[in-house]
C-alpha cells in the first residue's frame, strides 16, 4: 500500500511537471532537479545527471526519456509507461485540439502575445539549471575544463550530432583517470536485448505494414517512429525534418527562417516526403503553439498527424494524432529502457565510473550554452532581461514553486503592454 501511494504521488508530480514545464529539454531538466531531486528526493543530483547524460547520447526526446527512466528506477516498467503517458498526454491533447481548430478555421490568426515572456523565463530556468547542476557536480579542475570546453564547442558548432559527440569525448577524457576509482567486485555483464529487439522489430514491422497496406495511420506511425529513432537534440532539431517531410515548399516571404532551420540538418538525413499535407502557415502556427505550451516539444507530432488526417473527419484527426505521437515517443523509450537495465552493472567498471565525471561536466556545459543560445533570438529589451534575471533569482533564492512562477509570467504578458 505504501508503495502504491508513493507511485501515485510520483505520477501526480509528473502531471504537475507536464502542465508547468516550458522551454524545452534544458529547462525541463531544471524543473526535474527542483521537484524530483530537491523537493521529493526520488533520486540524487548525480543520478539525475547520469540518466540525463545517457538520454543525451541516445536518439529521441531527452527530457521524456529522462523522466520515464526515473519512473523505471522507482517502480519498474509499469510505472515507467504510466509516467510516459502522464507526461505526454496534456501536450498531445492540446496540440490535437489546436490541429482540429486549425483545420476548421484556416484563416484564423492565433494571438500568442500573452506568452511573450515565456521564452525569457525559460532562459531563466535553463540558467538556474546550469548553475544548480555545476554547483553540485563540478568538483575538480578537469571537470571545470571539460564543462567550459563543452559549452564553447556546443555554442560554436550548433548541429544536433555534436551533443552525443561531446558527451562521448568528455567521458573518454576522464575515463583515463580510472585508477583513482576504487575497485569493485566485477560480475558478468548481462545485457538484456529484449527492448532493443522490440525497438528494431517495431521499426521493421511498421515499415513493412505501411508499405503493404498504404494505410495513412500506419504510414504516419512509421514515419514518426523512424524520425524518433534518428533525431538527436530535441524538438528544435525535429522541426526541419518534419518541415521537409510534411510541407509543400513554395516561395514564401518569411521562408528565410525555415531555410536557416533546415540548414541545421544535412539533406541526406531527411526521409523521403510523405505527401506534403500541410501548408507553410499551418506548420509555423502549430510550431509556435508547441513552443508556447508546457511539456515535451515532440508533442508537435500530434498536430501534424491530425492535420495530415483531416480528410477523414475528427475521428481520423484524433487517430492520426495518436499514431504520430506514439510513433515519435516510443523509439526513445524503448532505447532508454534497453540501456537502463544493464547500466548499474556497467558502472561497476572503473573506467565507466571515471567517465561519468566528464559526461556530467559536459552536460552542465551544454545546459549553460543552451541558455545563451535560447536568449539570442529574443529582442534585447529591458523586459526580457528583467524577466530572465527575475526568474533565475526566484528559483535560486526563494522556495516559490515553478508553476506559480510560470503563471506569473503569463499574467505579466496579459497585463503589461
Amino acid at each position: 500500500m505504501i508503495q502504491r501511494v508513493r507511485y501515485f504521488i510520483f505520477l501526480r508530480d509528473v502531471f504537475l511537471l507536464a502542465i508547468s514545464t516550458f522551454g524545452g529539454p534544458q529547462a525541463h531538466l531544471a524543473h526535474f532537479q527542483k521537484v524530483l531531486v530537491q523537493k521529493r528526493r526520488y533520486l540524487s543530483e548525480e543520478d539525475l545527471m547520469e540518466i540525463n547524460s545517457l538520454c543525451q547520447i541516445l536518439p529521441g526526446p531527452a527530457s521524456t526519456q529522462t523522466l520515464t527512466a526515473i519512473g523505471f528506477k522507482i517502480g519498474g516498467p509499469n510505472l515507467a509507461y504510466l509516467t510516459l503517458l502522464v507526461w505526454i498526454l496534456p501536450a498531445v491533447t492540446l496540440m490535437t485540439l489546436a490541429a482540429v481548430m486549425m483545420s476548421n478555421i484556416q484563416e484564423k490568426n492565433w494571438s500568442l502575445e500573452f506568452t511573450r515572456f515565456i521564452q525569457p523565463m525559460a532562459v531563466g530556468f535553463v540558467s538556474y539549471g546550469a548553475y544548480a547542476i555545476s554547483l553540485k557536480t563540478i568538483n575538480t579542475k578537469t571537470a571545470i575544463a571539460v564543462m567550459i570546453a563543452s559549452a564553447i564547442t556546443s555554442y560554436v558548432i550548433q548541429t544536433p550530432f555534436i551533443f552525443p559527440a561531446i558527451l562521448l569525448v568528455s567521458g573518454l577524457i576522464t575515463a583515463l583517470k580510472y585508477k583513482a576509482q576504487p575497485k569493485e567486485e566485477k560480475t558478468k555483464l548481462v545485457i538484456p536485448w529484449s527492448n532493443f529487439t522490440l525497438w528494431a522489430g517495431v521499426l521493421i514491422f511498421a515499415a513493412v505494414l505501411g508499405g503493404a497496406t498504404k494505410a495513412l495511420p500506419v504510414k504516419l506511425f512509421e514515419n514518426f517512429y523512424r524520425n524518433g529513432s534518428l533525431v538527436f537534440g530535441g524538438g528544435q532539431v525535429l522541426a526541419p525534418l518534419l518541415y521537409t517531410e510534411f510541407v509543400e515548399i513554395k516561395d514564401y516571404e518569411g521562408e528565410s527562417k525555415i531555410k536557416r532551420l533546415k540548414s541545421r540538418i544535412k539533406s541526406e538525413y531527411a526521409p523521403k516526403p510523405l505527401h506534403h499535407p500541410l501548408s507553410h502557415n499551418e506548420f509555423l502556427s502549430g510550431y509556435a503553439v508547441a513552443q508556447a505550451l508546457p511539456g515535451p516539444v515532440f508533442a508537435f507530432s500530434a498536430y501534424i498527424g491530425a492535420l495530415s488526417s483531416r480528410d477523414y473527419g475528427i475521428g481520423g484527426e484524433i487517430l492520426g494524432a495518436f499514431m504520430s505521437a506514439m510513433g515519435i515517443f516510443l523509439p526513445g523509450t524503448f532505447l532508454i529502457f534497453f540501456v537502463i537495465r544493464f547500466w548499474d552493472g556497467l558502472k561497476r567498471y572503473r573506467a565507466v565510473r571515471a567517465s561519468l565525471e566528464g559526461i556530467t561536466a559536459a552536460s552542465a556545459g551544454l545546459v549553460a550554452a543552451s541558455a545563451v543560445i535560447l536568449f539570442q533570438p529574443l529582442e534585447n529589451t529591458f523586459m526580457n532581461f528583467a524577466v530572465t534575471i527575475a526568474t533565475f533569482a526566484l528559483l535560486a533564492f526563494t522556495k516559490l514553486p515553478s508553476p506559480y512562477i510560470v503563471l506569473g509570467g503569463l499574467l505579466l504578458g496579459i497585463f503589461v503592454k
